[in-house]
């Protein structure tokens, strides 16, 4: 499926996009308990925010959430114009799950390579794989617009998590 009659995004879109997901990424952790992964749905106009997630668990990521969702309750071609939009690259299960609900474009602030030098390896709440969506979406069939990282998001998105870890971190500490 051919994504030609995707919009492209303006650099102010992309500057709500972003904001709009790290607010949501912030409800998240301070209102419900929730790791710092956020994901929002952009419609056809590059403006309209249909859906919103943030992360259910370490399996359902906001942006699987989102795809999934986003597969049920709006046809294909919709979606083949809409973008994905996350505070956090993507990993290969969300990108996997974007591909098959046929959401034409993902825009994301931080790389996944930042989060695994948060969250540090072997950390069993987050077993970041280095597998970036651009080579997911290469493996495909599909014309999938990638933004991202987007530098002068991705600092901002790095300090409001690295709160919520060193949080984390310490709690944890404190149990044991």
């Amino acid at each position: 499926m051919a994504s030609s009659n995707r919009c492209p995004l303006t650099e102010a879109q992309i500057d709500k996009a972003l904001k709009t997901c790290l607010e949501v990424q912030v409800d998240a952790t301070a209102n419900h308990g929730k790791r710092p992964f956020a994901a929002l749905l952009v419609g056809t106009d590059n403006t309209t925010i249909p859906m919103t997630h943030f992360s259910v668990s370490h399996f359902q990521h906001a942006e699987s959430e989102i795809a999934r969702l986003a597969g049920i309750h709006f046809t294909q071609d919709y979606l083949e114009k809409c973008t994905l939009v996350s505070t956090w690259e993507p990993c290969a299960m969300c990108t996997g799950t974007a591909y098959w609900s046929n959401i034409g474009r993902i825009l994301y602030a931080a790389s996944e390579a930042n989060l695994k030098r948060l969250t540090g390896d072997n950390n069993q709440e987050n077993m970041t794989m280095s597998l970036p969506c651009r080579d997911v979406v290469k493996s495909g069939q599909k014309d999938i617009g990638l933004i991202g990282p987007v530098a002068r998001w991705e600092e901002k998105v790095l300090r409001e998590s690295e709160r919520w870890w060193d949080t984390h971190r310490r709690e944890v500490r404190d149990a044991h």
